[in-house]
């Protein structure tokens, strides 16, 4: 359906008092921008009409204008956001933007969280690429999507398991796996992170990219299944968690090794102190 509009200059016109009428005129919601009034039309006889009853009733304290407004899918229209991050080694983004390859994490935005447009997920990808050893044996805590997971994979992990509490997360998860051609080294499960941890590690890195409030559960389930010498990468919480969460981590036995910033949401990789 193509929709026509009917712009209001207001030259001292009140705006609620044309808002208002333009309302009863074309029977739509209307818009109220800066000296502007924008209401919607079916067609361009019904915009005329409208334009010309404000025209009547306001006189030269108003000017009057019709356009067509183009037809839009919004179907596509909400991809116009998104785009390749490109975070260390690896690049994250959407299936129509990216092309799979050995360092490409092809992630749509789906029901379960996770896909490069948030600050949390960023972080979070900056550590592990700086943190993760060839070969590592790596546990993601509230794996969503699965991206940290595939990146860990990528990125050279020897095996992955995710651990997710929401159970239909996990089909979207290992669906992306197998996108990204890492389903032989990542594995998810759906469970509690803090009583699974300890029966998956001893791990050489996990990562949790979770809400504080869950993240303060997990800082004792991650110690434990660490191994000697591992890194836990905690992510998730938002800027102003920073100062709190790294005293919890630090009286739990952490030692903070690097932080990151993005957004306003804030990650640390940490290690066991000696």
């Amino acid at each position: 359906m193509t929709w026509w509009s009917v712009e209001v200059d207001l030259s001292g016109a009140d705006p609620s008092a044309v808002a208002t009428r333009l309302v009863v005129e074309t029977g739509h919601a209307v818009e109220e921008r800066p000296a502007r009034v924008v209401g919607f039309a079916a067609d361009r006889g019904a915009a005329a009409r409208a334009g010309a009853a404000i025209t009547a009733a306001f006189g030269p304290s108003v000017t009057v204008r019709h356009a067509e407004v183009a037809e839009v899918d919004w179907s596509l229209k909400w991809r116009e956001g998104l785009r390749v991050h490109r975070i260390g080694r690896l690049a994250i983004g959407p299936s129509w933007l990216l092309e799979p390859g050995p360092l490409a994490v092809v992630i749509d935005p789906e029901t379960a969280f996770g896909s490069g447009e948030h600050g949390s997920t960023r972080g979070a990808l900056r550590l592990l690429d700086r943190w993760l050893a060839p070969g590592a044996l790596v546990l993601d805590l509230g794996s969503g999507s699965g991206v940290l997971a595939i990146a860990a994979a990528k990125l050279g992990a020897r095996a992955v398991l995710g651990i997710e509490l929401d159970d239909d997360a996990v089909p979207v998860a290992e669906d992306n796996a197998r996108r990204n051609g890492v389903a032989d080294r990542v594995r998810f499960l759906t469970g509690d992170a803090r009583v699974l941890a300890g029966l998956a590690g001893p791990a050489d890195l996990i990562v949790a990219n979770i809400l504080r409030v869950v993240n303060e559960t997990l800082v004792d389930p991650i110690r434990g299944a660490l191994a000697p010498g591992g890194v836990a990468v905690f992510a998730g919480m938002e800027e102003d968690d920073a100062p709190g969460f790294r005293g919890l981590v630090e009286a739990r036995g952490f030692r903070v090794v690097l932080e990151n910033l993005d957004e306003g949401w804030w990650s640390a990789a940490a290690v066991v102190s000696s």
